[in-house]
């Protein structure tokens, strides 16, 4: 169902590539949009390790969860800075996500993974209660469970 890695010499492991899940802040989720149209954006995410899945927040109306609702197949894909070695080129890691979305329904499991959410993004718990008992009713929490997953370590030179 999914294609090898065409380059596997530069493949990541699988500890590296949950290891740059569990530290990467942002990543870029795709969708299939409105007819068809690939629908590709910025979001937030926080690694679920021990369920193989991951999660992130939406509002609870819009263009990303529409789709979704019609085609849970999603792909995500989450990169590191970088680094310069020597010369001008980088030294950069991607992780690519293939998984299923949905919207996390169970009130209890859904603040349970916004805390968890908070917890890597917000500077104090303090923050963290004020936020969650604000907005966490005004927000969806969608899990991506894992179907495949690889990584690669690329020389951009």
């Amino acid at each position: 169902m999914f294609r090898p890695m065409r380059r596997n010499a530069q493949a990541m492991t699988e500890e590296e590539c949950r290891a740059l899940l569990r530290t990467e802040r942002r990543a870029a989720l795709a969708v299939t949009g409105d007819e068809g149209w690939p629908y590709a954006l910025p979001v937030n995410f926080v690694w679920l390790e021990e369920e193989n899945a991951l999660c992130f927040h939406c509002a609870k109306a819009g263009h990303k969860l529409d789709a979704m609702r019609r085609d849970p197949r999603v792909c995500l894909t989450v990169w590191n800075a970088g680094e310069q070695r020597g010369d001008w080129s980088y030294f950069v890691d991607s992780v690519i996500v293939f998984g299923r979305a949905s919207v996390v329904e169970d009130p209890a499991q859904k603040e349970a993974y916004a805390r968890r959410f908070g917890a890597k993004y917000m500077p104090t718990r303090e923050e963290l209660d004020e936020e969650i008992a604000h907005a966490l009713g005004r927000c969806e929490i969608v899990k991506i469970t894992v179907e495949h997953m690889t990584g690669k370590h690329v020389h951009e030179k």
